[in-house]
């Protein structure tokens, strides 16, 4: 058995360790998601709109339009700014310092002291990416009530619906949205896919397609959602994804891309190139189911081949990024430098788009393009190990692939390299997309 030791992000004010005892009895009085809080209690409710293909930019903006209220402004990004003055988070991540790394893929450093601070290190399995639900450890249904922003559901009508105060139907087990009380970002929250039937961290094709219905009402381009498995940097055996939002590109958005082929739904599947992460990339197809279930196959198959993973959904819901990694094994084993060790940085999801979140000032103000590119290279796997995944995931999803011998790179032309000043970017409401 694997295991190391790191500081666990603290996601929720009720959220304990492991060892910690905690006595839940009829009215516990914290306002959880349990059944001693939960009867009677309402949340707003966001019903979407199933969508049957994926819209193109300017059919995304003309959807918000007939949207009963904003979704990213208004709803989501409006309650997470009420739970930042209502004092929930541990500290004002919009205050935190950051920064465009010089270099030709414009890595971002966030100096972010406050997110491990008078935490113990735990120890964490890393090799085993499936594991059952435990409800005596921390899960979901344990956060207060107050960090949850709303519920988020398909509309049973076909049209699109917010109530400001549902009911939370327990028996149906919504699903929702809730702050993250250590935010990396500006708007960071976590999408619980039906809450109350205490999921395990494992990917499905409900839970893929729900968390692209949430990328596509936010019709962003920089409100992105991220997963990560166990094993990759997953601390919670519950499932969730992350989002939120930053208003500028990340570094593996601007890598050039391959094209290897399309389904016969047309999902294209292409190459990461000259990254230092080696994965997947998947666009298109003829719906948004489509391109759900060639995504959440191939995690799938990843889970149960048991090899750990992390995911990005980005451009609104139409790319997604599938990068499957060793660095948690690798920092078992022992084969991870000190150097890197010290820097204290678990290469999740955002760390591997390049959203860099250094926890040591000394790391923060020697930040390069070629730091960057050494600790995410330690993450990848070798390209004799991925070429070995992608050879045995693609026979799992043969039976949709039609090869068609093409390539394509999404990106010719060479990147122009960024000022040589690193260059602070702006926090807070400001910077958010009207």
């Amino acid at each position: 058995m694997l295991r190391i030791k790191r500081v666990p992000t603290v996601v929720s004010n009720y959220h304990k360790e492991d060892g910690d005892v905690v006595v839940v009895t009829a009215g516990c009085g914290r306002n959880c998601l349990r059944d001693c809080c939960i009867h009677g209690a309402k949340l707003p409710l966001y019903a979407y709109k199933k969508a049957n293909k994926i819209a193109t930019e300017n059919a995304v903006c003309h959807v918000a339009r007939d949207l009963p209220i904003a979704f990213l402004d208004s709803l989501l990004l409006g309650e997470w700014e009420d739970r930042m003055e209502r004092g929930l988070f541990r500290y004002d991540v919009t205050a935190c310092e950051t920064k465009v790394i010089p270099g030709n893929y414009g890595f971002i450093a966030q100096l972010n002291e406050g997110r491990h601070l008078k935490k113990r290190p735990t120890e964490f399995q890393v090799d085993k990416v499936l594991q059952p639900f435990d409800g005596n450890k921390f899960n979901f249904t344990k956060v207060g009530q107050e960090e949850v922003l709303f519920q988020f559901e398909a509309s049973e009508d076909g049209d699109p619906q917010f109530i400001s105060n549902a009911l939370i139907g327990v028996e149906n087990s919504p699903s929702v949205v809730a702050i993250n009380v250590s935010p990396i970002e500006y708007g960071h929250v976590l999408l619980i896919p039906h809450i109350f039937e205490c999921l395990p961290q494992r990917i499905d094709h409900d839970s893929f397609l729900l968390a692209l219905h949430m990328a596509v009402e936010a019709g962003s381009p920089y409100f992105r959602l991220g997963y990560n498995s166990l094993g990759a940097f997953a601390t919670i055996n519950h499932l969730h994804f992350q989002a939120y939002f930053l208003a500028m590109p990340f570094p593996i958005e601007k890598a050039p891309t391959k094209k290897i082929t399309t389904t016969n739904h047309g999902v294209k599947i292409f190459h990461l190139l000259k990254y230092p992460v080696r994965g997947l990339v998947f666009e298109g197809g003829d719906s948004l189911q489509d391109l759900a279930k060639v995504v959440s196959d191939s995690c799938i198959f990843l889970q149960d081949t048991n090899i750990p993973y992390n995911v990005l959904i980005a451009d609104s819901g139409r790319r997604v990024f599938l990068l499957p990694q060793c660095y948690a094994e690798k920092q078992a084993l022992g084969e991870v430098s000190s150097e890197l060790l010290d820097t204290q940085v678990n290469p999740a999801v955002w760390e591997i788009s390049g959203h860099m979140v250094l926890k040591r000032k000394k790391d923060f103000e020697e930040a390069s393009e070629e730091n960057a590119w050494r600790l995410l290279a330690e993450v990848s796997l070798s390209e004799a190990r991925f070429e070995e995944v992608k050879t045995m995931l693609f026979e799992v999803i043969a039976y949709c692939i039609v090869a068609d011998g093409s390539v394509i790179l999404s990106e010719e032309a060479e990147l122009e390299p960024l000022p040589r000043e690193s260059t602070p970017i702006n926090k807070g409401s400001s910077a958010m997309v009207n």
